[in-house]
């Protein structure tokens, strides 16, 4: 008599008809890490041993570990402050007018001080690439945890608006900078647009940090008083931009409000830039979501294991 041999299920005898890359797209699919194989390995091929020399040199170097993209956003994000900051350091002191100066004010700084507006204009550039690479770099960290919303796409959008708004008023001031003081009435034109500019910039300045300030909240990036005075700031940036059209010769009150709110905006930059650098663990979606929690700061969210040892995002990119 024949002894019965067991019958095969289902899963083995299918499992030698996946083929390996059916298999490697899975294993890479459930570790997240589909961007880190080699191409040769995605494609079925023997790896190239230039490629894993290339590897494991930049992991003994340290440049894969250290130059993630969160860093370098908020490298970004501080180099953007400083240039802001010592530009208008080296602006305001040579006489720049104010919002609803005196036309004469006015022909009397850009028709004498071409070089220092040059100056300025030609950093104006470099603030915009890092501006955008800060707010990419903050949209890609807190992009991870967010569950239905998209305030980081909003503060994203307030920082490419600002870019946008700005470059009308470094426009405005090169052209200014080219009239002679015979343009009475064209520097009077000029002038009134490059306000209506600088005041609405206020908008989208409050735009980013609120949509930035909420996103980092929720992803436990950024702690509560930096979250609060990024709010502070935008309350001010757009009360201002909504107030100074009724004021715009005299600005008063109105201007002080813009001013506090630029200060506090510059000091929201530079946290923010730092906590981009330092390696920061955000919970995914998937691990909220199991976990049940509305947004990774909630208790329930915190207790679960699977969110705590969510990995690092700066040695995740």
């Amino acid at each position: 008599m024949v002894a019965a041999q067991p019958r095969e299920t289902n899963s083995r005898r299918a499992a030698p008809a996946i083929s390996p890359l059916v298999s490697a797209a899975c294993a890479t699919r459930r570790s997240d890490s589909y961007f880190r194989l080699p191409v040769s390995a995605v494609n079925g091929l023997p790896p190239s041993p230039f490629g894993t020399y290339i590897g494991y040199m930049l992991r003994k170097l340290g440049v894969a570990s250290t130059w993630t993209f969160s860093r370098i956003a908020g490298l970004a994000g501080l180099g953007f402050a400083i240039l802001i900051a010592s530009t208008n350091a080296f602006l305001v002191p040579a006489g720049l007018p104010h919002t609803g100066a005196e036309t004469n004010d006015v022909v009397q700084f850009f028709t004498t001080r071409q070089d220092t507006v040059g100056l300025a204009s030609a950093l104006a550039p470099i603030a915009w690439v890092l501006a955008t690479l800060f707010g990419a770099g903050a949209v890609a960290v807190v992009w991870r945890s967010e569950q239905g919303t998209a305030w980081s796409l909003v503060g994203f959008a307030g920082v490419i608006m600002q870019n946008i708004t700005f470059t009308g008023v470094m426009a405005t001031r090169l052209a200014l900078a080219s009239t002679t003081a015979q343009d009475s009435s064209t520097i009077a034109g000029l002038w009134a647009l490059h306000n209506a500019l600088f005041v609405f910039n206020g908008t989208f300045l409050a735009l980013a940090m609120t949509g930035l300030s909420i996103s980092g909240r929720r992803a436990g990036l950024i702690r509560r008083w930096h979250s609060g005075i990024g709010l502070l700031a935008a309350a001010l940036q757009f009360g201002s931009a909504v107030l100074s059209p009724l004021a715009i010769d005299d600005p008063g009150t109105v201007g002080l409000l813009g001013l506090v709110g630029w200060l506090i905006w510059v000091v929201w930059v530079v946290a923010y830039g730092i906590t981009l650098i330092r390696p920061t663990s955000v919970p995914t979606r998937r691990a909220v979501a199991s976990a049940g929690g509305s947004h990774p700061g909630s208790s329930r969210a915190a207790a679960d294991p699977r969110v705590r040892e969510s990995r690092l995002v700066a040695s995740d990119e």
